[in-house]
């Protein structure tokens, strides 16, 4: 049985060409690592924190009262600005805006944020970053039930209201009608001496 022998230098140029292409894919592969590493200004992340939570828990609030925004994993001393809007966006809706600076940890926060109850986009931008910033959607559930004093007299037959919500604008239409009604009646019975109808 006969089999070719295949010449020494062709063996070494198939070899060289085989090297020649790794080392450029090597070259290639190690070029998007390159590109793929986080770029200054875009490697920050800001959270919605409820008042209760420390500044320095990574977790996000997405429904709050009372609330505020840190930030983390910035470069030292890089400008955030913020911006709040109504989601979806109403005219004349509720917006806030406003910037930090984070600090040597590349951390930050701002003072207490009040908003309205309602659904919100946070947005934010560095001054280093590219394109139309990063976000995030909340919900701000404030309770609106709170503690009323009595109105008018004591409560609980003493005469008055106990509470404000019991005197509701049905509630006054309702006695108003009944006033009256009332009235009528009464002025009916007057206009006859012997009170017969």
């Amino acid at each position: 049985m006969f089999m070719p022998v295949v010449p020494l230098a062709r063996r070494a140029g198939t070899r060289t060409a085989v090297l020649a292409a790794l080392t450029l894919a090597g070259t290639t592969l190690s070029g998007v690592s390159a590109v793929a590493a986080p770029v200054p200004g875009d490697n920050g992340d800001v959270k919605i924190h409820a008042s209760t939570t420390a500044s320095d828990n990574q977790r996000n609030d997405p429904k709050v009262c009372d609330f505020y925004l840190a930030a983390f994993n910035f470069d030292s001393g890089e400008k955030v600005n913020w911006t709040i809007q109504t989601q979806p966006e109403v005219p004349g809706g509720a917006t806030r805006t406003g910037s930090f600076t984070a600090d040597p940890t590349g951390q930050g926060r701002t003072a207490a944020v009040d908003l309205p109850n309602g659904q919100y986009k946070l947005t934010w931008l560095t001054d280093q970053a590219h394109g139309a910033g990063k976000f995030k959607v909340f919900k701000v559930d404030c309770p609106t039930s709170k503690p009323t004093t009595p109105v008018g007299g004591p409560p609980a037959g003493g005469g008055g209201i106990a509470r404000g919500e019991a005197f509701t604008p049905v509630t006054g239409a309702a006695a108003v009608g009944l006033a009256a009604v009332a009235g009528t009646v009464w002025f009916r019975l007057r206009r006859r001496p012997d009170g017969a109808a």
